[in-house]
């Protein structure tokens, strides 16, 4: 069992994913506790498609560097939230009927572009899915800057992201700036998206935002232990993913995705009170 879990850990690729896919899960999981409570599921699998003509621009700009396809993303996921939110705000259009025209617009423009690079299927498919066996020092350094200000972000604002979240009212009671928080939550779920981007790719991003929130959201009644058990289920995901991948051969995004769903569904049956099976067996005695 020792060689099992240290074998890995002499190769540095897999110390640098490890690396990534740890931070990717925290700050994934710590914005997805919004996502999560205010039922923003479509917004985030939007904005992960949403993407797609940043990645596609960055990698025509740079023939495929990392850093320039990064940039491109962030700056792409940005504004996109801000197109929703802007759309969804300033008019009579509802914030799903914004969503689903932005989403569709540029996951079409991001499929345009891509279809005009003709090595593509090869060179852009690790965004579609991830690589994160594939991650270099920059990246991780850039995976860990941002997460950091996301996460700092997070703990500034979480009185008054808390308010808004479970209490719209007592948030105009207040005179918080609901219009600003609400933008700056849009913008930290798009960073917290392009974070993952190598990591999980574009297919699979939402699940790390969505997934280990909601499996601990199963588990506790309280906002901040639902935080730090989804970034820990996140993480946990991120760790023994890559050790599936590692020693089955299998697309590590996926084998991430398909950990913390296995850990939701055991959530949904057994936990202690909201379990399917809990309940079942509690209304029988």
């Amino acid at each position: 069992m020792l060689d099992i879990i240290l074998e890995p850990l002499t190769y540095q690729f897999m110390l640098r994913g490890l690396l990534a896919a740890v931070m990717v899960g925290v700050v994934c999981a710590s914005v997805g506790t919004y996502v999560v409570l205010r039922g923003m599921a479509f917004f985030g699998d939007a904005l992960a498609h949403a993407i797609l003509p940043g990645v596609a621009v960055g990698y025509l700009l740079s023939g495929g560097g990392q850093g320039a396809i990064f940039w491109t993303s962030l700056a792409t996921a940005i504004a996109a939230a801000i197109g929703i939110g802007g759309i969804s705000k300033g008019s009579s259009v509802k914030e799903d009927t914004a969503i689903g025209i932005v989403f569709a617009a540029m996951f079409a423009l991001g499929i345009a572009l891509i279809s005009s690079i003709r090595s593509y299927a090869v060179d852009l498919v690790h965004f579609l899915f991830g690589n994160v066996l594939g991650v270099s020092t920059g990246d991780l350094w850039l995976t860990g800057i941002f997460s950091a200000v996301v996460l700092l972000t997070i703990v500034i604002f979480y009185k008054e992201f808390l308010v808004l979240s479970f209490d719209p009212v007592l948030a105009a009671t207040l005179r918080l700036p609901a219009t600003w928080l609400n933008y700056l939550l849009l913008i930290l779920i798009a960073m917290a998206i392009v974070v993952s981007l190598q990591t999980v790719g574009v297919t699979l991003m939402v699940a790390m935002l969505i997934t280990p929130p909601a499996a601990a959201q199963l588990l506790t009644r309280r906002l901040p232990s639902m935080m730090v058990l989804g970034a820990i289920i996140g993480a946990f995901s991120g760790i023994a993913g890559l050790y599936f991948s590692f020693y089955f051969s299998i697309a590590s995004g996926a084998a991430i995705v398909l950990v913390c769903t296995v850990i939701f569904a055991l959530a949904f049956l057994f936990a202690p009170e909201k379990g399917w099976v809990t309940r079942r067996m509690a209304s029988k005695t």
